[in-house]
């Protein structure tokens, strides 16, 4: 396509061609597009606090349209994965970033390491948690667990001072259960304790309170010996389920 895109991060990204890509975006406009509801778009840029615009289609709705739209599609591979992620994120609705949230989420194996760099993109551009922690749960905690040498990456986003990708680093392993890299989980969690930001010191606490499903004691033992350095909040979250 010849076309680029721009984040955050200063990195610049070609948009692979791609005739499935092609196939989806033509569909996916028409079919979001006819079925925009003005009034209810009002409402719902303002609960999202004028992140984007959006078309004003409710969650069923939504995924009602994504099904038709990608009815008899071909399975993708990486680049037509690519190229639907970065022309949604082209586009201004904020409906638009979810379908491709919803289409990496889908896809996920057929990532490889190297669509890294493209999450750290949409993670940084037109950013909110209604976006952020699906792409840190499901897209970039999916590419951390298939390719351990990645962890280094997210030892680097935890110290970013863009908070969404520090709180994408906090909620990667949110689905990792047993798996969890515990000394990494909780060294991320004291090097981000001090963070002013609710997002980040919410995060903390979530991540905490989700590792708590697995090994209460561990989240117990750390936030007792981590109190002091801990924001109310953080410890809150963390110790909802469980208790002190």
């Amino acid at each position: 396509m010849g076309v680029t895109a721009s984040g955050t991060s200063g990195a610049r990204f070609e948009v692979p061609n791609s005739s499935l890509a092609d196939t989806v975006l033509e569909r996916l406009t028409a079919t979001y597009g006819a079925a925009a509801d003005p009034e209810r778009a009002v409402s719902m840029r303002a609960y999202m606090k004028d992140v984007a615009p959006f078309l004003g289609l409710t969650t069923p709705d939504r995924r009602a349209l994504s099904r038709t739209v990608l009815l008899a599609t071909a399975a993708p591979v990486e680049a037509d994965c690519t190229a639907v992620a970065l022309r949604c994120w082209a586009l201004p609705e904020r409906e638009y970033h979810y379908f491709a949230v919803d289409y990496l989420r889908r896809h996920v194996r057929q990532l490889s390491s190297a669509f890294l760099p493209v999450a750290r993109h949409l993670v940084g551009t037109v950013s909110w948690w209604d976006t952020v922690d699906a792409l840190a749960s499901h897209v970039v905690g999916g590419l951390v667990a298939a390719d351990a040498k990645l962890k280094s990456d997210m030892d680097a986003w935890i110290e970013d001072d863009d908070l969404w990708v520090a709180r994408t680093a906090l909620l990667h392993q949110l689905r990792y259960k047993e798996t969890t890299d515990t000394e990494r989980l909780f060294a991320y969690c004291v090097r981000q304790s001090g963070h002013p930001d609710f997002f980040v010191r919410k995060a903390i606490g979530w991540c905490l309170r989700e590792y708590a499903k697995t090994d209460p004691e561990a989240v117990r033992a750390f936030v007792a010996r981590e109190r002091e350095r801990l924001a109310p909040l953080s410890v809150r979250e963390a110790l909802k389920n469980i208790g002190p």
